[in-house]
């Protein structure tokens, strides 16, 4: 009897770390931040792959950064948040000011209002010096490249910034974007994308933006409309300034990104 208790009290206690690790693998980590600040000299390889949603929904953020020589200054900061449902509808609900369900998230609505959404911060700042390096692991011999990709798609939007073969690379990024519910009333703002940016380059480097219907069309055989788009190819002493904004619609608010940097 002995035995058998404690062949009881085994597998009630196995069954315990199994019910464990499947509350723990339920309870994924939905709110990502990192801040990160380098200098040196040396070769740098980075990467970071973000996406608040699985497939072709949410937001989605791409970065690389590789290149040999001196790293001057370099701050990171990345912030992002899955709060939404892949159908966009919210995980819980909140009562909005006026006492309803929160079912018009992303309207504009008083400041203190709890609305469900995705979202990504990404800022950045940067400056790079190419040569060559040489230690006893190899010679690492590499220009800087910089690549950003993000994507919305609440609304249809996509936002490119790279900069290839640099040999001196001086740069300010900050980008936010973010996605309401889908279900909204009349003048609802389902999602924002928004991009401050200003660089100094002897390279090569190329923006743009593309804003697209997020709702195939039957009149195009189930392509997507295409409302606009701005590509930018550069090569050569380029100092770029851009301010890029994309919305659900125009009534999403005020200007969420520092256009006027305080000096």
């Amino acid at each position: 009897m002995l035995k058998e208790g404690l062949r009881i009290n085994k597998m009630i206690a196995a069954l315990i770390i199994v019910a464990m690790v499947v509350v723990g693998m339920a309870s994924a980590a939905n709110y990502m931040y990192e801040k990160a600040s380098v200098k040196g000299v040396g070769y740098k390889d980075v990467e970071m792959i973000i996406s608040t949603q699985s497939g072709f929904n949410g937001q989605k953020l791409v970065e690389k950064e590789s290149g040999s020589g001196n790293v001057i200054a370099e701050k990171t900061e990345l912030e992002a948040e899955r709060q939404l449902n892949g159908d966009g509808v919210p995980i819980g609900w909140v009562i909005d000011p006026y006492g309803f369900p929160c079912v018009w998230c992303g309207c504009d609505w008083p400041t203190g209002t709890l609305c469900p959404m995705d979202y990504i911060n990404f800022t950045k700042e940067a400056e790079f010096e190419y040569m060559p390096v040489s230690y006893q692991t190899g010679t690492y011999d590499q220009k800087w490249v910089e690549k950003l990709c993000v994507q919305n798609y609440e609304i249809g939007a996509v936002l490119t910034e790279m900069y290839s073969h640099a040999e001196h690379l001086q740069k300010t990024t900050e980008v936010k974007t973010r996605g309401y519910q889908n279900t909204c009333v009349s003048n609802c703002c389902t999602g924002v994308l928004e991009a401050n940016l200003n660089s100094n380059v002897i390279g090569v480097a190329h923006i743009g933006w593309l804003s697209r219907d997020p709702m195939p069309s039957r009149l195009l055989k189930g392509r997507h409309a295409e409302y606009g788009r701005s590509v930018e190819d550069l090569t050569g002493v380029f100092s770029i300034e851009k301010f890029i904004q994309l919305w659900g619609n125009s009534t999403c608010g005020a200007i969420s990104v520092d256009w006027l940097p305080c000096l």
